[in-house]
This record gives C-alpha cells, sequence and structure tokens, in this order.
C-alpha cells in the first residue's frame, strides 16, 4: 500500500496524472442516488418505481424508455439540474472537493453532470475550463485545469449519457471526446475514485487501455492506472489486477470517510514528496 501511494504521489507532484471523478464524489455532498432518479422517472411515466427498481433493467433503460415516451430527454434534463445541485456552502465545507483542487492535476475527467467540482475550483480561485463538447475542445486553454465532463453537461442536452442508447453509442470510444481521451490517457497515470467499478464503459475503457499497451509492445512502460476503492473487494483486485490496475482499497465501512481518508493522505504524501 505505501509503495502504490509514494508512486502514485510522484506522479501527482509531477503533474503527470490525471484524475477520473465518480458519482461517490457529488453523493459526498449530498447528491441524490441513482435510485433517486429511477423513481422520478417511474413516477413521470406512470410506473411503479418499487417495481422498476426490482426489475432486471437499468436506469440508462428507464431513461430510453423516457425519451421514447416523452419525446426527448429534456425535461428529465431540466429537473436533474434544479434537484441535482447543492449549495456553494456544502461544497466549500467539502473537504474532499478542497483537497481535489489542492492536488492540482491537469485533467480531470468527470462522468457526473452536476457542477460541483467546477464550483470547488472557483470557490479556492483555481483556474480551470470546462470540456463537455467538441467546440470545447478546440478552444480549450491548455493552461489551466481542464474539467472534461465526459458523460456530458446540464447546460449542454445534446452532450449529455444517460439513456442506454448513449452508452451504447459511447462503446465504441470514438466520438471526440473519447479520442481526447485516447490522448491524454496514453502517456499519464489515471486515478479512479468515486467508482464502484460496474460502469460498463469504465470497465471497457480500463481494458482497452490494457490491450493497447500489451499490442505494443512496450507494456512495460505504460503508466499504470490506480482505483480507489472504499473497502477490500477480492473479485474486483483480481480481475482489474490482470489488466495491469493497481488497486488501492480503503478501511472503513462508510465510502465517503474512506475516500477523505485516502485523499489526504494522497496530499500529505504529495506534499512530502515536493519538500
Amino acid at each position: 500500500m505505501r509503495a502504490d501511494l509514494d508512486s502514485l504521489a510522484g506522479v501527482v507532484r509531477d503533474r503527470r496524472a490525471i484524475l477520473f471523478v465518480g458519482a461517490g464524489l457529488s453523493m459526498s455532498v449530498g447528491l441524490p442516488s441513482w435510485r433517486h432518479l429511477i423513481e422520478h422517472m417511474g413516477e413521470e411515466l406512470g410506473l411503479d418505481p418499487a417495481w422498476f427498481l426490482s426489475a432486471d433493467s437499468s436506469y440508462q433503460t428507464l431513461a430510453e424508455y423516457y425519451r421514447l415516451r416523452k419525446g426527448s430527454i429534456g425535461p428529465l434534463r431540466t429537473w436533474m439540474d434544479r434537484n441535482w445541485s447543492v449549495s456553494e456552502d456544502r461544497v466549500r465545507t467539502s473537504r474532499v472537493h478542497e483537497i481535489v483542487v489542492q492536488l492540482d492535476f491537469p485533467i480531470i475527467y468527470t462522468t457526473n453532470y452536476d457542477a460541483n467540482l467546477e464550483t470547488a475550483f472557483r470557490i479556492y480561485g483555481h483556474d480551470y475550463v470546462k470540456i463537455a463538447n467538441t467546440r470545447d475542445i478546440a478552444k480549450a486553454n491548455h493552461q489551466v485545469t481542464q474539467i472534461i465532463k465526459y458523460h456530458g453537461d446540464f447546460e449542454d442536452d445534446q452532450s449529455l449519457v444517460i439513456a442506454e442508447t448513449d452508452y451504447l453509442n459511447r462503446l465504441s470510444f470514438s466520438s471526440p471526446l473519447d479520442i481526447k481521451l485516447w490522448a491524454d490517457a496514453l502517456g499519464r497515470t489515471l486515478l479512479f475514485i468515486g467508482y464502484s467499478m460496474s460502469d460498463l464503459n469504465i470497465r471497457l475503457l480500463l481494458h482497452k487501455l490494457a490491450q493497447i499497451w500489451r499490442a505494443s509492445g512496450y507494456e512495460k512502460d505504460r503508466p499504470s492506472p490506480f482505483v480507489f476503492m472504499p473497502g477490500h473487494n477480492e473479485v474486483q483486485e483480481a480481475v482489474l489486477g490482470q489488466w495491469g490496475i493497481n488497486v488501492i482499497a480503503g478501511d472503513s465501512d462508510d465510502p465517503e470517510t474512506s475516500l477523505a481518508a485516502f485523499l489526504e493522505e494522497l496530499l500529505r504524501r504529495v506534499r512530502e514528496a515536493e519538500s
């Protein structure tokens, strides 16, 4: 564990790491879970949320049905924009968000739709540029932290990856944001936080990266990704390990506490490496 953290701290210090942020970070400041989204869609569509939650379907499938019934995802996006937000004061009191800013990653990818990361950067006076579409890529300032909204942004309905078709289309990894990700990831270390690692897009991304390096003949030079998990999971650690992924596991029963402790320790080691 210590060797893994020291190695990770070194690349973070050298600004050679990319942070990948999942829903766990947003839930730490009080944003609702996917269950809440499913319940809302079920109610709007006249379905029994309890039935759908127990059915063999995902929220992406329900969102696809919602788009078919409503004609667009727009009403759902409006509801999410209004309800999936927290006050600036709540973000200000989040030590986890503060540490993310202090770690000064040059590039942050997030699958979260909310603007909590952008709010944290603004609160702490750290310049950033948001990237959610092709136009944003072309206009990006490479001298400041890039926050890439990998699954879209509430300010751009067309960018949202929320329904099942959206996810299936992204599995080809051929969109402009995917192309940027390949270019960014091949030469840097990826650190994933806030994920349960059940997201098929993320798992396929990690698998494809492993394949690319294996086929290149230079696998020994690969910057190995890191995944933080709140607690030990023997199955995930074994499967991810075969793809050359370093799993760092916390030791708290509470995911938020576990993530905060990990980030505090990482920040401490980065600062030690700088001194």
